[in-house]
């Protein structure tokens, strides 16, 4: 029931690759300093390698990404195939046309449950305009405002 926003959480491999999954666990955690969080599965073919980088990129979905979206959840295909990237700290793709990015340093990450929860700080963030993705009961929408109501 509860409506977020659809992000990308990317970084790059040891071996110069890219990594990258849809994600809605992402959240504001802290000011000051900037610190940021996201979680993972720990059975996530992805795990070692966000384990050990030492930077990670979120990228904030627009509506018009939601094929991206689609196919960044999807195990077993090459997510970066045709996408358009910039390079983000610590080689943490940026993808092109997102509404946001937040470039993070990791700064920890904890086991709880079924889950590994990482800690960045943002060192460079940026935005664009357009209107964001959200997920909710099981399917995508469109965040926007809500018209205000009549005062009495």
């Amino acid at each position: 029931m509860f409506a977020t926003g659809v992000t990308i959480v990317t970084t790059q491999a040891a071996d110069g690759g890219f990594i990258g999954l849809t994600a809605n666990s992402f959240n504001s955690l802290s000011l000051d300093p900037p610190l940021v969080l996201w979680s993972l599965g720990v059975r996530a073919g992805s795990r070692d390698t966000f384990l050990s980088a030492t930077h990670f990129a979120v990228n904030v979905l627009s509506t018009r990404q939601l094929p991206l979206a689609m196919r960044f959840a999807r195990a077993g295909t090459n997510r970066f195939a045709g996408v358009s990237v910039h390079a983000g700290l610590g080689g943490a793709p940026l993808i092109d046309g997102a509404l946001a990015w937040f470039e993070c340093e990791t700064r920890t990450h904890y086991r709880h449950g079924d889950h590994l929860l990482f800690i960045g700080e943002v060192k460079r963030c940026a935005r664009a305009q357009g209107s964001g993705l959200v997920f909710q009961q099981g399917g995508f929408g469109v965040a926007g405002p809500i018209a205000e109501e009549p005062r009495e």
